[in-house]
């Protein structure tokens, strides 16, 4: 339940309408428990021929004799009770607590008939001399006005319930927000952790869940107790003894929706889980649709998506038995409490008596009328309490969908920024890795300790140079070189920019440094312009032009008519890898890093896309630090670099020259080899 507090800073902004909302609400259950009153009226006119005005009138003379009675029977008992007599007793006798008893029951008959007496000279007052003296005429009136309020009573449910979806739906896109916000926030392992298909589930599937019960909830969740509060209220006005009984099975009520929900909001949990797994499947099929088709899997994907959809539906039956389960449980303890009322009730009207076995029920004795005007009452508790029931599954899967979408917002992040950022200038000096040891934190389900990626790494490049950072896959290459823009931190050691810890900087100063190029090369559904100024927003025409020529960008635009404008598609699937790789290459140049990073930039390009890349490098690297991480080594890059790092199982095992590692290093020599026969070969 915690989780719901949390949503009040969302909701909020939007509290202006959702305050008048209670006020619509209020109106509603004054209306429907008004209209419920009004079977009393009926009922005198068209079995008792008694008008409203009739009525009253011989309502307030009974008061009138009841109270003059009563008066005259407290002032005898007074007399009874003189002091003189009383103070001459050593101990009150049984008598005397008799008469003292009789006294303040009088007393409290006389007030119950002087608020009486109050309510019908008001009525008598300002409603009755509206209504026709004719019995047929003031019971049309009668059905006029309920028909009136009915529609009144309508026309203030719809505001009431455009005024809560508008608010919850407003909440719900700023709850959105956020967790896309904080998503962009986490450090990529986490999110890698969390995987595309959950984050997915969490910012789409959990907060419409949530939107959808919120939207039901709001409607009812005001308006219907309103409505049960002023029919109780309307029922303890007519005889509050009998209403009370009525109210023993509230706590009952309330303990078996207690338990459903409890229940409700563990299946809630575990329905959401297995969302998240049918996105899971979705995402692994489609974002390998090539592989499925090539290796004829689709039958395999089948059956696994078909598995989930149908765990889901289980786990969805499962939560839709318990929420039918709440309705008539809490209709047939409502029952029970109505009948528990209407059956003494009845035994009063049938014998004409104001007690049951010696107890006072009523002040009065009860009409039939007054008898069916409880029954209608009561019965109008019942119906907003049958509605609460769904109220209360619902609110169970809402708190479950805010648990998880808050139990995700309060996720930190592995890599936080300074508390005390200090200023870093543009990379002038040296870049060093001092004893650096990193290991990938587990997902949720990962039981198995990890190994160590990188192993105690110590190494320092000079600004300006390009070092090429080999080694077999899985060799800690990637890793090493992703501590730059802290994609990651290590878990020991430090990674320094000319003496700065790059853990005691501004992420965005530090990041503004940087620019990469990765292997699967990601671009957006755009044109080609937009892509590449993805670098820098603010870049001018001519700057991206520029840029475009010296990544050899030029001849992809000259190749469509559209030219800069031509659309991309989505993750660029109009162009091809080559393409892509040099659109990718432009939007890094267009950004004047300081420090390059290329992951596999050209292993899966062409050899003369890898050509291409190379010589735009060649022209473009002077006075800037690029790493180029590759397991491939060719001539084309060794025109380029300056050093090459040589990674084994997360071992920084050699740097040097291209010549110098072939004579000392056997790890690159079996690289080197093995590269150069699969080229002639």
């Amino acid at each position: 339940m915690k989780s719901l507090l949390r949503l009040i800073p969302f909701i909020w902004p939007y509290r202006r309408r959702l305050a008048l909302s209670v006020v619509f609400a209020l109106i509603v259950a004054f209306l429907w428990a008004a209209n419920l009153s009004a079977i009393f009226p009926v009922v005198k006119t068209l079995f008792d021929g008694q008008t409203p005005g009739d009525y009253v009138a011989s309502e307030t003379e009974k008061a009138e004799t009841s109270s003059a009675e009563l008066a005259v029977r407290s002032a005898e008992i007074q007399e009874e009770l003189r002091p003189h007599q009383v103070a001459e007793l050593d101990v009150v006798s049984p008598a005397h607590i008799d008469l003292l008893n009789e006294r303040a029951t009088i007393e409290a008959e006389r007030g119950d008939l002087s608020r009486r007496l109050w309510v019908l000279s008001r009525v008598d007052a300002y409603i009755i001399p509206w209504v026709p003296e004719d019995a047929f005429n003031a019971f049309a009136l009668i059905v006029v006005l309920l028909l009136v309020a009915t529609l009144v009573k309508g026309l203030f449910v719809f505001l009431q319930e455009v005024l809560v979806s508008s608010t919850v739906e407003l909440t719900t896109v700023d709850i959105r927000d956020e967790c896309f916000r904080h998503t962009l926030t986490l450090d990529y392992q986490t999110l890698m952790n969390e995987g595309t298909a959950k984050l997915t589930s969490r910012i789409t599937y959990d907060t419409n869940m949530m939107a959808s019960s919120l939207s039901f909830l709001g409607g009812k969740v005001v308006r219907e107790p309103f409505k049960a509060l002023a029919c109780i209220a309307f029922a303890f006005y007519v005889k509050w003894q009998l209403t009370l009984l009525a109210l023993l099975f509230v706590p009952l009520i309330g303990w078996a929706l207690y338990k459903i929900g409890n229940k409700l909001r563990r299946a809630s949990n575990r329905l959401m889980d297995s969302m998240s797994r049918i996105y899971k499947s979705l995402d692994e099929t489609l974002s390998a649709l090539k592989i499925v088709i090539a290796f004829n899997g689709a039958r395999g994907h089948q059956e696994h998506f078909r598995r989930e959809n149908r765990s889901y539906y289980r786990k969805m039956l499962h939560a839709v038995q318990l929420r039918a389960l709440s309705h008539p449980v809490t209709e047939l303890m409502g029952l029970f409490a109505v009948f528990l009322t209407l059956l003494p009730g009845s035994y009063l009207v049938l014998r004409g008596t104001t007690s049951i076995w010696g107890v006072t029920l009523t002040s009065s004795i009860m009409t039939v009328a007054d008898l069916v005007l409880l029954y209608f009452l009561l019965i109008g508790v019942l119906d907003p309490l049958r509605k609460l029931s769904h109220v209360y599954s619902q609110l169970q899967q809402t708190v479950a969908a805010t648990d998880r979408i808050f139990s995700f917002i309060d996720r930190k992040s592995l890599v936080l920024e300074a508390e005390q950022p200090k200023t870093l200038a543009r990379l002038s000096k040296s870049i060093s890795f001092d004893k650096v040891t990193f290991t990938y934190a587990g997902g949720d389900h990962d039981a198995v300790q990890r190994a160590a990626a990188l192993k105690n790494i110590s190494v320092n490049v000079q600004a300006g140079e390009v070092i090429a950072v080999v080694g077999a896959n899985g060799s800690g290459k990637s890793t090493l070189v992703s501590l730059l823009p802290r994609f990651f931190d290590p878990g020991a050691g430090t990674v320094q920019i000319d003496g700065v810890n790059i853990r005691d900087v501004r992420l965005q100063d530090l990041r503004g440094q940087i620019s990469i190029v990765t292997q699967e090369t990601m671009l957006f559904d755009g044109t080609i312009e937009e892509n590449i100024r993805y670098g820098k927003p603010e870049a001018s025409s001519n700057e991206i032009q520029a840029v475009a020529r010296q990544a050899a960008v030029t001849p992809i635009i000259e190749e469509f008519p559209e030219g800069l404008q031509t659309q991309v598609g989505e993750n660029g699937q109009a162009l091809s890898g080559g393409q892509r790789q040099r659109i990718a290459l432009a939007r890094a140049m267009l950004r004047d890093p300081a420090i390059l990073i290329l992951d596999e930039a050209t292993s899966a390009v062409d050899a003369e896309s890898e050509t291409l890349i190379h010589e735009a490098l060649k022209q473009y690297v002077d006075g800037r630090t690029v790493f180029l991480i590759t397991h491939s080594v060719s001539p084309s890059l060794l025109g380029l670099v300056v050093r090459i790092f040589v990674m084994d199982d997360g071992e920084l095992v050699a740097t040097g020259s291209h010549a110098e590692l072939l004579e000392s290093c056997l790890a690159y020599q079996r690289l080197y080899q093995t590269q150069t026969l699969r080229r002639t070969g």
